[in-house]
């Protein structure tokens, strides 16, 4: 009697322990967001050859594609803001003030 006593408290205690433990669930990501995102990645990073993964990419490292598509899954699919995009802006000097177009001689 004693013994089946001590089992059953061992195992309610075993019971309430791990419902006391935080539920830790990861949740699934959907095909269409990582499609979209493999999409976006392949297009920030492209690889140095088509149809060549082995090659390596063009611009950055292996872990910035891995950051990059873990921020697009983050975002439910919607591309990570960069904050080192290079802007293709003129600079100050290269700057024509003349709203005409540049006029060729012949």
């Amino acid at each position: 009697m004693q013994t089946k006593l001590k089992i059953a408290t061992a195992f309610l205690a075993l019971i309430m322990l791990a419902c006391a433990l935080p539920q830790t669930s990861a949740l699934a990501i959907t095909a269409e967001v990582a499609k979209k995102c493999s999409a976006l990645t392949a297009k920030a990073y492209p690889p140095r050859v088509a149809g060549n993964p082995a090659a390596g990419i063009q611009n950055g490292s292996y872990q910035d594609f891995r950051n990059y598509f873990n921020k697009c899954v983050a975002n439910g699919g919607n591309p990570p803001e960069q904050k080192n995009q290079k802007t293709t802006q003129p600079s100050g000097n290269d700057v024509n003030n003349n709203s005409q177009a540049p006029q060729q001689n012949r």
